[in-house]
């Protein structure tokens, strides 16, 4: 089967789908049973798994977890690396490589430099990034999405006119998806959407619904590290119970451990 083609049929129906983040094998098996079409790896959850700061996972340790969560399920697995191997264009396309290499279906690359003085590649720099990474997936043997990634209302820098210049010039240079992360007015995707042909990525918020987002034109709905996150708030809560009342209340909110010793016991969703 070719995912990636699996995968674009998904940016090409009339539907609006669901993409959420697990972060180990266990998660990608767990949610692949639910029904989810579609999944991908979140780089804050992977990072905060190993008691690491988002942005602190070496690419080559990246690249084995995405290898070892493809394995873990026959679902198309898209994949968040950052902004790749490197600063450089040509790095942009070696990232392509080796996550088409590693059985992913798909990735992003984001415009954000890593560096704080200076956290968004210029605008030129940015666009030859995109280009090399669209080239390079395109010389792909198997079908193969890019994601683009405009990264500044994540880094302080809400400007949604240049952020729709970067997407427009993204998808202008190749780019299959289009994502800007952080907006959180529905107004401004609608504006993100209109102004681009491309199928647009959002992450999930409270503050929207499925229907919100669909309406706005989205296309793809990504859960970043929030499932991660309410996973430890759910260690945070169980503890702090056992350490200031000393019971054990929160077993009672526990999946049942028959569940999951089936659900494992079965290999990867193929078997399920």
């Amino acid at each position: 089967m070719d995912k990636g083609r699996v995968f674009r049929q998904l940016h090409e129906g009339h539907e609006i789908f669901l993409m959420p983040n697990p972060w180990d094998p266990g998660t990608t098996k767990f949610l692949a049973s639910l029904g989810f079409k579609a999944l991908a790896t979140s780089s804050a959850g992977f990072a905060f798994s190993r008691g690491l700061p988002d942005g602190a996972v070496p690419f080559d340790v990246m690249m084995q977890h995405c290898r070892d969560l493809v394995a873990a399920t026959s679902l198309p697995m898209n994949a968040d690396l950052e902004k790749g191997k490197g600063d450089s264009p040509d790095s942009a396309g070696e990232t392509i490589f080796a996550a088409e290499a590693a059985g992913l279906a798909g990735c992003s690359i984001e415009d954000y430099s890593g560096d704080d003085d200076n956290p968004i590649y210029d605008f030129s720099l940015a666009v030859e990034r995109v280009a090399a990474a669209s080239e390079a997936a395109k010389a792909l043997k198997g079908d193969f999405v890019f994601t683009a990634r405009a990264e500044n209302f994540l880094h302080g820098r809400p400007d949604i006119n240049d952020t729709i210049k970067r997407l427009q010039a993204f998808e202008a240079a190749g780019a299959d998806v289009l994502y800007a992360p952080g907006i959180s007015d529905i107004n401004l995707i609608r504006q993100v959407c209109s102004s681009v042909s491309k199928p647009v990525n959002v992450i999930a918020l409270p503050s929207f619904t499925v229907a919100q987002l669909a309406e706005a034109g989205v296309k793809r709905v990504s859960i970043g590290p929030r499932l991660t996150t309410i996973a430890f708030a759910a260690v945070r809560d169980a503890a702090r119970e056992i350490l200031d009342k000393g019971t054990f209340e929160f077993s009672h909110q526990a999946m049942p451990f028959s569940e999951l010793q089936q659900l494992f016991s079965q290999g990867t969703d193929k078997d399920i």
